[in-house]
């Protein structure tokens, strides 16, 4: 998952958002368990499940879904070879297996990659799953009418980078393989130890090609999950599922599916959404949301009242607030002033303006402090809770600015928790005290998000923030660390524009690891070796709070997504 306005390609910050440790009320344990107070008894299939959501999900068709983790109801429709394991926290991290048998089996270099389907998996009209339908779901998914959806396949599958999908060309991608139905191979140009994770992605949905409508197959896209589309109004703002009466929960080891029906409606606004979850009335006492968090105000009325405190789920979602320096630009070419920057920031008044200790924790790692995504715990410029300015000032004196300096700082206008003013004025106020004066540039969210994606463009200073596509610490240091991805005529991640031999090798090195604790341990290093070098600044890592209904039970929100997973919720 990338920066939040990317993360709708990319999806972050309601997706994932988007996404996510404490809480109002802590999320339920096991799979099977009551949702807090958020209900009496055990759960039971049956009722309508209700989700109440301010982002459309713009599409339905799994070639341009950029991940069935977002919002968690693509992955109702559309099964995977691997996928997240459903449980709460950390163990929601894990990959395991879904249509296939088990996870990938790598050649020795983790360039090959092979999966067997289970046995007697069906589509909801009771046609057979095939391998071949999983590489034609790939394969539509280089559609240059169908695109939107994850980039890693066409970088990393033999010729995928002018594969231009099978409307164009007929002969199909060579480098995806089907020796037998059950049995597919992927062979990739560069080693790729964390593919299980990739295979969770909605592109691995398999799609029967005789069913296949291109642009129009979102309208009623073939279900492969325990659930089928029976209604969807412009493109997803109202989606009705009902169940799939092929599907077989022997087949499948993550889904509960108990609601008979889901309905899901889109394009409301946040707080009606919070409005109508507190007050629990009709339809909305089985409702929930995957991409709307509770406001500061909000949070601290619902905190106030015990029984709505109960119907509310924390989460966490690997994702990193941060100051990024460009260090072609003066003077933040100079390490001793990026130091001092570092020194200066104060951090609690950073969680304050990102709305208090429930809903942000404080940063000083990149990765976030989560185990597996290597999490290893580091402060090169221990600035305290509330900054150090006086070794700011000595470090700026070094640098030949002892009368003090004056800088810009490019943020957004858009009022959210990342790249807001409100940040941006903490940011102003810490810095101040070290005697830096620090000019806010304030853009709107397209004019912001395109200066400081722009090689030629990028300022020297500026609020931003960066999501997991998936629980690794790969996806978060190689697009901003690795110097060959450096993106001269596009968006550009990699801000401090580090090519670092050494840093580049590592980062291929953790790449071959298919064993992803030790992969893990490895990113930890790394990210402790290139903080070092203060590239940033990372401020906070937020905390998601998400009100469900009155009746809602078995609430799980794992340290994957960060959201509500509608695939274990109960309403009876």
């Amino acid at each position: 998952m990338r920066q939040s306005s990317v993360i709708a390609r990319r999806v972050a910050a309601a997706s994932v958002s988007l996404v996510l440790a404490s809480g109002v009320a802590a999320c339920a344990g096991p799979k099977d368990s009551d949702a807090g107070s958020g209900g009496d008894g055990k759960p039971a299939k049956g009722g309508t499940l209700t989700v109440l959501n301010r982002d459309p999900q713009k599409t339905f068709d799994p070639a341009r879904l950029y991940t069935s983790g977002g919002g968690n109801v693509p992955s109702l429709v559309f099964r995977t070879l691997t996928t997240r394991n459903r449980e709460d926290g950390a163990a929601g991290t894990k990959v395991v297996p879904d249509l296939a048998t088990g996870l990938g089996k790598p050649n020795k270099d983790a360039t090959a990659w092979t999966y067997t389907l289970k046995k007697g998996l069906k589509y909801e009209d009771g046609s057979p799953i095939t391998t071949a339908d999983i590489k034609y779901g790939i394969e539509r998914s280089f559609a240059a009418e169908l695109s939107g959806g994850a980039p890693f396949l066409r970088d990393w599958l033999i010729g995928g980078a002018d594969y231009e999908g099978p409307y164009k060309d007929k002969g199909g991608l060579k480098s995806v393989e089907t020796p037998d139905a059950r049995t597919i191979v992927f062979r990739l140009n560069k080693p790729v130890g964390d593919f299980d994770y990739v295979a969770t992605q909605t592109s691995f949905a398999p799609v029967p090609k005789s069913k296949d409508k291109g642009t129009k197959y979102a309208e009623h896209p073939i279900s492969s999950g325990p659930y089928k589309v029976v209604k969807n109004d412009n493109d997803g703002e109202r989606l009705q599922l009902e169940r799939n009466p092929h599907w077989s929960a022997k087949t499948d080891d993550e889904r509960k599916a108990y609601p008979d029906r889901i309905d899901v409606r889109s394009g409301l606004n946040s707080s009606v959404i919070n409005q109508r979850l507190s007050a629990s009335q009709g339809d909305d006492a089985a409702a929930v949301t995957t991409d709307t968090n509770l406001g500061p105000a909000e949070l601290a009325k619902v905190s106030g009242d015990k029984k709505l405190a109960g119907q509310v789920g924390t989460g966490h979602f690997g994702y990193t607030n941060y100051l990024a320096f460009n260090p072609k630009v003066k003077p933040f070419d100079d390490p001793k002033v990026r130091q001092a920057i570092a020194y200066a920031v104060d951090r609690t008044s950073l969680v304050n303006a990102a709305g208090g200790s429930s809903l942000a924790e404080p940063a000083t790692t990149f990765l976030p402090n989560q185990k597996a995504f290597g999490y290893t715990k580091f402060d090169h410029f221990p600035a305290g809770a509330s900054g150090n300015p006086k070794k700011a000032k000595e470090l700026l004196k070094e640098a030949g600015h002892q009368d003090g300096l004056t800088i810009t700082l490019t943020h957004s206008n858009a009022k959210n928790f990342e790249s807001s003013p409100e940040i941006a004025t903490a940011v102003q106020d810490a810095l101040k005290k070290a005697g830096i004066t620090v000019k806010l540039q304030g853009l709107e969210e397209n004019d912001y998000e395109d200066k400081v994606h722009n090689v030629k463009q990028e300022p020297g200073l500026f609020l931003a923030h960066w999501g997991a596509d998936w629980p690794s610490g790969g996806p978060f240091l190689s697009p901003i660390f690795d110097g060959r991805q450096i993106v001269e005529d596009g968006y550009n991640f990699n801000s401090g524009f580090l090519n670092d031999k050494s840093v580049n090798s590592e980062i291929d090195a953790i790449n071959k690891l298919t064993d992803h604790a030790e992969a893990a341990g490895r990113w930890g290093a790394l990210d402790k070796k290139i903080g070092a070098k203060a590239l940033n600044v990372p401020l906070f890592h937020p905390v998601y709070k998400r009100l469900y209904g009155k009746d809602v039970k078995n609430v799980v929100i794992s340290d994957w997504t960060g959201v509500l997973d509608v695939s274990q919720v109960a309403v009876k």
